[in-house]
């Protein structure tokens, strides 16, 4: 079990606190282990495990509390003192009516309150209506390439990069050596998320056309989105998918945690625009299935880094000048830095393309390239670093 130091330190300071800390990702990233490291850390503090209680609502054991009702009984009766009991609840969406629950839980009784859930729509609706300001919500993602490395020898090092570009980062494959084994629990994972989060959730009832639908999006990964160009790509295989549909696709997805959308920022005018975004896997693993990661070494690497900048709290967007593009704009509090993301600046164009990016932009915040090169080719200001010393943490 990989400690997921960086959510317990985020989540520590709250333990014992009122406040509901909910937990959301995509299913089999770790939620579940998140909540036993936080029981143990709470154990290691002296708090009694006869205070903990636990609900996984995927298990069958569970099936008589998949009701606000159900759930509410089996916790309160629980409850045997006045003193504060630790509440785990695993997979909450599966329960009809868990915000009123929850909500009557924490007026009823001393507890402290973890929930995970594998929607995004865990945050909106009713539950942030009943819970406004008595939450705090952490997004937990795979792992990330610093933490695969703390499980192997430095030497390692870059025969875990290209297993890292193939497979992701989901923890379980930790458990697997061969390549096949991994790639069928990545299957069968993805087959889970869709069928469970999204065709169900969402009746989504032409399997076959989303299925299109998706292959298409993890094929362009980013790359700059277009309904248009999906339209036309299913019209060429003889399929019709309007608009609309495409975007609810799209949402359902992101609902699911199984896509993320940066949306262009224009940096001169400084504001967000309100079309052609990219969008990016949430684990590069699921790409892998069916498209060679390493073949489509640019658009690997770029998510690879977006999803190291969500890790770090920034806010990502895609920034927009007005003769080009640069990777990423990341935002936190008032900082903000711009990242080129390229496989190897190995010609005079690319060196180039890659800093004159940056070069054109007037402010004085942190610009870097960040490539797979080992000298280090700084200039004007701009400053190039190695890709995985950057996700390994040895550089910033």
């Amino acid at each position: 079990m990989i400690r997921r130091d960086e959510y317990i330190q985020r989540l520590k300071p709250l333990f014992g606190d009122p406040l509901i800390k909910v937990i959301t990702g995509m299913r089999r990233v770790g939620k579940s282990t998140l909540l036993k490291l936080i029981q143990d850390e709470l154990l290691a503090s002296g708090v009694d495990a006869g205070h903990f209680i636990e609900m996984n609502f995927e298990r069958f054991d569970f099936r008589d509390c998949l009701t606000a009702e159900g759930m509410h009984r089996y916790i309160s009766d629980r409850i045997r003192d006045e003193r504060t009991h630790y509440v785990f609840l695993d997979e909450i969406q599966e329960v009809d009516g868990f915000e009123k629950a929850i909500n009557s839980l924490v007026l009823e009784h001393p507890i402290d309150l973890y929930v995970t859930g594998s929607n995004s729509n865990l945050l909106s609706g009713e539950l942030a209506t009943y819970l406004t300001g008595r939450y705090f919500s952490i997004e937990v993602l795979p792992l990330s390439f610093k933490e695969i490395m703390g499980t192997k020898e430095p030497s390692a090092r870059d025969e875990a990069f290209v297993e890292y570009l193939r497979y992701g980062g989901m923890p379980s494959l930790l458990r697997f050596e061969q390549g096949d084994v991994k790639r069928q629990y990545l299957e069968d994972m993805l087959s889970s998320i869709l069928l469970k989060d999204i065709v169900k959730r969402y009746d989504i009832r032409e399997v076959d056309l989303f299925e299109r639908f998706l292959r298409y999006v993890f094929q362009n990964v980013a790359q700059i989105f277009s309904a248009q160009r999906i339209s036309d790509f299913l019209k060429s295989e003889g399929r019709s998918l309007a608009k609309e549909t495409i975007y609810h696709y799209l949402e359902a997805c992101r609902n699911a945690y199984l896509l993320h959308a940066a949306p262009r920022y224009d940096i001169r005018g400084k504001q967000l625009l309100k079309t052609s975004e990219k969008y990016f896997l949430n684990d590069l693993g699921l790409r892998g299935i069916e498209f060679d990661n390493e073949a489509d070494i640019g658009q690997s690497l770029e998510n690879v880094v977006y999803l190291e900048l969500l890790r770090r709290g920034y806010r990502v967007s895609v920034g927009q000048l007005k003769d080009g593009e640069v990777d990423f704009v990341a935002e936190r509090g008032n900082e903000r830095s711009y990242f080129q993301v390229a496989y190897l600046l190995a010609s005079a164009e690319t060196v180039e393309r890659e800093f004159g990016a940056l070069e054109r932009i007037g402010d004085n915040f942190p610009k870097y390239v960040l490539s797979l090169d080992r000298i280090r080719m700084d200039r004007k200001g701009v400053r190039h670093l190695n890709l995985v010393d950057f996700l390994l943490g040895n550089a910033l």
